[in-house]
């Protein structure tokens, strides 16, 4: 019997086909179309690993190997003949070389397959991740910079370019991006998180990069896989990292696996198409009905997202042994791992588990679009179990200091939960984090209304988010173009809040990666971030000092970052009028100081008694003896 795969509508149906009987008794040669992984590395932590064979008439094979120090320990076949799955083990004096796996099948019929294992970069298990002294700059491949023209359009691609289509392909590549590297570098960036690179072969919305077809594969209309292996090394030479975007709770509908499915339990089949609830509140919920909780977990992110069954062990290792070989392959420098909470949470803490196992200072965050701080602490790192379950998982996208910030710019009215109030409260709540540090804290990002349409189209509202971004504790995340006051609200469109950066085309009439190219506004706006960016990378007080907040009064909240050496003092005025500051009762940490440099204008302020601040303004003074 062979199993194949019917995309309709509404569901997926897997229909046994019993073929003619005078064929069932031919044993037919088998084929193998597909490896994966494609190579594999000697003297990795774990000597184990599972090759995925694609091809025609597997399931019936044995599988030798000629080498004493390559061992065969099983095989696992599913309903679907085409597919079989090879575990070895890695013997501790394997060499890097090629070697061969024998397939036969029961008319003793031989196949020969060559598999090549690398030896490891010196110090790639210890290859550090991102942390707190980071400053990390989301950008969106095909809408950042095209430097490769040639790759726009692509035969083998269903979805052609259209830059007047704000939902089409824009032609960004990892070209323009490398291109840009000092650009980044200059603004203060240490670290490049990219959506997704992966091929995304779908016939429409196939710019974002979250319907993957192919996870071994770079899109070809973004380069190849060595083009981003040679963007990862350019990286690392100008300081800069690279975190790759990855999705493990599903794929795209046209995935090459959806085409032949390898088992009816790789993904979760339901009798009509079946939507997540998208309520991750059930998941730590202790009252929660399995009725809900399935729909959360189990239920399709989109109807061209196929939601993955990550209790499929085959299906599980494959996926962990995908992260682990672009690491090692690509080198790169920490994972950004789309909808955390939708997959399944044992599983993602075993991935998360075996990533350590190999790279120990490994940099994981987790996306938790979560709003409420217990809810959110709960996938954090801790010494707190819930029942057997003990999140691994080290850093989180902060959303409720999102929420916190996005609505007291929104706010018109005010009030002990208004404002800037939300800020404080916020922060109150940090003791539900095992490090608050932790946090990726943002304005913004790919998903979100652009943060200068929050603030009104207003450059000094607009600062002092920027002023938060920088100097509260967290990890801070800018998103590309917001240096360029790039606008639009979530409502508009996501494809119209992914605009491309103006000057990344060839012939476009503006070039805002360069100043000349800048209006007023955006050059202020460049120029604060760089200035607040850069400052950040050389200040261990705001990467890692301590956090004392005050109180707020009259639309104005002060907090201090401080450690053993420095202390810095930030203010901000959320205020339509003129506020006059009381300095008396921030005595604890101003102590006998009276004087300190103002960061953004590098300017030395003085202060008595009173300090005046002008409405939504926003000083970072470092405390001067």
């Amino acid at each position: 019997m062979k199993i194949r795969k019917f995309l309709f509508p509404h569901r997926i149906v897997l229909i046994n086909l019993l073929l003619f009987s005078c064929l069932i008794s031919i044993a037919q040669r088998p084929s193998i179309h597909r490896i994966e992984p494609p190579f594999w590395w000697v003297g990795m932590q774990d000597a184990n690993l599972e090759i995925l064979l694609y091809g025609e008439n597997l399931s019936n094979c044995k599988v030798y190997s000629p080498t004493a120090s390559l061992k065969v320990i099983n095989t696992a076949t599913t309903e679907n003949s085409n597919y079989l799955f090879v575990r070895l083990k890695m013997g501790a004096d394997l060499t890097p070389g090629i070697y061969s796996l024998i397939l036969k099948n029961d008319r003793n019929e031989e196949i020969s397959i060559q598999y090549r294992f690398n030896a490891r970069e010196v110090g790639s298990a210890v290859r550090k991740g991102f942390g707190w002294a980071d400053n990390i700059y989301l950008l969106m491949p095909d809408r950042f910079a095209n430097g490769d023209l040639s790759n726009d359009d692509v035969d083998s691609m269903i979805e052609k370019v259209d830059r007047q289509n704000p939902n089409g392909r824009h032609g960004g590549d990892l070209a323009g991006i490398e291109q840009h590297l000092d650009y980044l570098k200059n603004l203060g960036m240490t670290a490049i998180w990219l959506n997704p690179v992966f091929e995304n072969n779908q016939p429409q919305y196939s710019y974002h990069g979250y319907a993957i077809t192919d996870l071994y594969k770079v899109d070809p209309r973004l380069g190849s896989n060595e083009e981003f292996v040679h963007l990862v090394k350019q990286a690392h030479q100008k300081g800069l990292k690279i975190i790759m975007d990855m999705v493990f709770n599903h794929f795209g509908d046209q995935h090459w696996m959806m085409r032949d499915l390898p088992s009816y339990s790789f993904i979760h089949q339901w009798p009509e198409y079946t939507r997540s609830n998208f309520r991750s509140t059930t998941i730590p919920d202790p009252y929660h009905s399995q009725y809900d909780y399935q729909r959360m977990v189990n239920g399709w992110f989109d109807r061209h997202m196929p939601d993955l069954n990550q209790n499929d062990t085959l299906l599980a290792n494959y996926l962990i042994q995908n992260s682990i070989w672009w690491i090692e392959y690509a080198g790169i420098d920490g994972i950004r791992m789309d909808t955390y909470q939708y997959a399944d949470k044992e599983f993602m803490a075993r991935w998360v588990n075996r990533i350590r196992q190999e790279y120990p200072d490994f940099s994981i965050v987790g996306e938790l679009w979560v709003e409420q701080k217990a809810l959110h602490a709960y996938w954090m790192e801790s010494d707190l179990p819930d029942g057997n379950y003990k999140s691994p998982l080290q850093f989180l996208t902060d959303f409720p200091l999102y929420i916190a910030i996005r609505e007291s710019m929104l706010d018109k009215e005010k009030g002990w939960d208004k404002g800037i109030e939300r800020i404080y409260y916020c922060l109150s709540q940090d003791f539900l984090y095992s490090e608050p540090r932790n946090n990726m804290i943002f304005l913004d990002n790919h998903d979100l209304s652009r943060f200068y349409s929050v603030a009104d189209e207003n450059l000094q509202k607009f600062t002092l988010g920027l002023v938060m971004l920088y100097t509260l504790r967290g990890i801070p995340q800018l998103t590309y173009g917001t240096e360029q006051l790039m606008k639009g609200m979530e409502s508009d469109g996501h494809g119209l809040i992914r605009r491309d950066m103006m000057g990344g085309w060839p012939n476009d009439p503006v070039n805002a990666f360069e100043a000349k190219g800048r209006n007023k506004l955006q050059q202020k706006a460049w120029e604060t971030i760089s200035t607040l960016a850069n400052w950040r990378k050389s200040s261990p007080v705001i990467q890692s000092g301590e956090t004392r907040h005050f109180l707020p009064e009259n639309d104005v909240y002060s907090y201090f970052r401080y450690n053993q050496n420095d202390t810095v003092w930030v203010i901000l005025n959320y205020g339509d009028e003129e506020a006059l500051i009381k300095t008396d009762r921030f005595a604890e940490m101003l102590a006998q100081h009276y004087r300190g440099l103002e960061i953004i204008t590098n300017e030395e302020i003085t202060w008595g008694e009173t300090l005046t601040l002008p409405p939504y303004k926003a000083l970072i003074i470092k405390l001067l003896p």
